[in-house]
């Protein structure tokens, strides 16, 4: 295998935000970490701030995140690649694809060399024809330093491949030393830290606090005086920005009615010498940069290193794709990341890891492998590009995936590793460590279910049951509210013997079992009511949990049915539960 990159000290490079993971993103990134991918275990190498988001709510919505420092993920990155074997890199800029008989036949090079295979990924981020914009200013860039890929846009262009543009931005870099800490609220990292890689015991790095500050009425009056200077709104940028990671410019315009939101302060390294700005990507011209920075809390004296860009690319519309993410009218060409029309590090991973593997299989002449939309957030976003398309950078959230009780972060070993060592991806540590907690959970369930409790002995552990006489198993008894692994272990000596992290796992497996067999029975009623209709006047503001991006899609669409509704661009089947959900409760009320 080779790569193929312009500058091998640019492997790893975080190009945006300095963190990884999140919301539907920390899910992809334990499944890439299942899948033995590189991303988990650099992330934990580099993690300098861990938060577990939505840790009050359930383990299906529980988003695991770190904050990282751009260099320890670059180097542990690059580490990775330099120690694979196998693996070799080449400092190139690929200019030309070789087809044969309609079949890729390997890729040119800017110095005229040709790479003959079988298999081709590209992978080329926000590279393609990239043009940067800070205020009126333009210039072709793939990211801040590096050049933009213009011959090779021009190559995908001539094989007829549906090509569009899209946009992302960044905000202004901060001098550490010129912030007001006192000034801001100081947010910790979590003192109980969730991995991202199954095989991490320990932190690596020290912990770091993050600082929590605020736009306000000033900054939005500001923002709005020079709203045409800005690229966005100038008239410059053509292509639809990320809805989920709107510039400030956006924020300030579509939520008018809002007063301040939120700016976290996130340092780039250790060192503190860098800060991150999360929350005001902006393309407004650098003097006026300046005078927003200074009008937040603790900003006042800020220097700003690196001004916000907003940044525009061609990108090739998923639909041409198979679920193994290679190019329908180009066979052995597949796509991954950003030219696919999707946002962040986690999303493009996810497809790299498909696309990669799917190469490899044509290369040894074995069937695609594609993963389903109950087995992984990874199938999930990949169902969705290839069958709806992208009118704005796809981004991943638990809201997408009609499986997510089942589909958890804390399971993803569980669901897929075994498709890794059946694959031949898997390393010899991974294998050994998973088959050892495989059987340690079978094990453990195996002994839950030997050990019979009484309602006596579940209220002695604090669960509130009736007192009716009737025993049931352990296994049973851990979906009782109140009950504890832990707690059973104490009642049970045998069950002492299985450690905290399988108990944990058996603990979730058991609260969450009656709840995904009725997920499953209401994605089953979905596909069987499809046909139902949807009256005309249909209340879609009265649907709790429903996003705004889909209740403004269906109030401007009307639905006449729940097919319809699913052919919606950006729907999920989980919106379409909720739609079924709240039809026959209305008919119900009505008889």
């Amino acid at each position: 295998t080779v790569l193929v990159t312009h500058r091998f000290d640019r492997i790893g490079e975080m190009s945006c935000n300095p963190a990884i993971g999140g919301l539907g993103k920390g899910h992809i990134v334990r499944e890439i970490d299942a899948l033995d991918g590189a991303m988990g275990r650099a992330a934990d190498a580099a993690g300098i701030q861990y938060r577990l988001l939505n840790r009050s709510k359930g383990a299906a919505v529980q988003g695991p995140r770190t904050q990282a420092d751009r260099e320890l993920y670059r180097s542990a990155i690059q580490t990775l690649v330099r120690d694979r074997d196998g693996l070799n890199v080449i400092e190139a800029s690929v200019e030309d694809i070789i087809l044969s008989s309609g079949n890729i036949g390997g890729v040119v090079l800017d110095d005229g060399t040709q790479l003959t295979s079988r298999a081709v990924v590209l992978t080329t981020g926000t590279f393609l024809r990239g043009m940067i914009h800070i205020g009126h200013e333009r210039r072709p860039a793939g990211r801040m330093g590096d050049a933009a890929v213009t011959t090779l846009a021009q190559r995908l262009q001539d094989l007829a491949l549906p090509l569009g543009r899209l946009k992302t931005g960044t905000p202004p870099r901060l001098s550490g030393r010129s912030i007001d800490w006192g000034q801001v609220e100081v947010q910790p990292a979590d003192e109980d830290p969730v991995f991202f890689s199954f095989l991490t015991k320990t932190v690596a790095q020290p912990q770091v606090s993050c600082g929590l500050t605020a736009t306000n009425e000033d900054t939005h009056a500001l923002i709005r005086d020079n709203l045409m200077d800005s690229s966005v709104y100038g008239g410059s940028i053509a292509g639809r920005g990320p809805r989920y990671c709107p510039s400030i410019e956006d924020k300030v315009v579509r939520f008018a009615d809002r007063s301040s939101h939120q700016v976290f302060l996130e340092p780039e390294t250790l060192s503190g010498e860098v800060v991150y700005p999360n929350g005001i990507s902006t393309s407004l011209p650098p003097a006026v940069q300046e005078r927003m920075v200074k009008s937040l809390r603790g900003l006042a004296r800020a220097e700003i290193l690196q001004h916000g860009y907003a940044i525009e690319y061609d990108y090739i519309d998923p639909r041409s794709l198979t679920r193994s993410l290679s190019v329908r009218q180009a066979p052995g060409l597949y796509l991954a990341g950003q030219i696919n029309g999707t946002t962040g590090y986690e999303e493009a991973g996810g497809q790299g890891l498909v696309a990669g593997v799917n190469a490899a299989r044509r290369a040894q002449d074995r069937p695609p492998w594609e993963l389903g939309r109950d087995q992984a957030y990874i199938g999930v976003m990949i169902d969705d590009l290839v069958t709806q398309g992208v009118s704005e950078p796809y981004r991943m959230f638990t809201s997408r995936a009609e499986y997510r009780l089942s589909l958890r972060a804390d399971n993803a070993d569980q669901r897929l590793t075994r498709f890794g060592v059946e694959l031949g991806c898997v390393g010899e540590e991974r294998r050994v460590a998973f088959e050892r907690k495989s059987e340690a959970l079978a094990r453990g369930r195996e002994a839950l279910a030997a050990c019979i409790v009484s309602p006596r002995q579940l209220s002695s552990l604090g669960a509130d049951v009736s007192h009716n006489g009737k025993k049931r198993s352990a296994g049973d008894a851990l979906a009782v509210p109140g009950v504890s692994f832990s707690g059973l272990s104490g009642l049970f000596p045998a069950l002492g013997a299985f450690g905290s992290d399988v108990g944990a796992q058996l603990e979730r497996e058991a609260q969450y079992a009656f709840y995904i067999q009725r997920q499953d029975q209401e994605v089953a009623a979905l596909r069987r009511d499809e046909n139902v209709r949807i009256p005309l006047g249909f209340d879609y503001t009265a649907l709790a949990g429903l996003s705004n991006e889909l209740r403004e899609k269906l109030e401007a669409v009307r639905p006449e049915s729940l097919a319809q509704a699913g052919r919606i661009d950006g729907m999920t089947p989980a919106c379409l539960t909720l739609i079924l959900t709240h039809l026959r409760r209305r008919d119900a009320r009505s008889a």
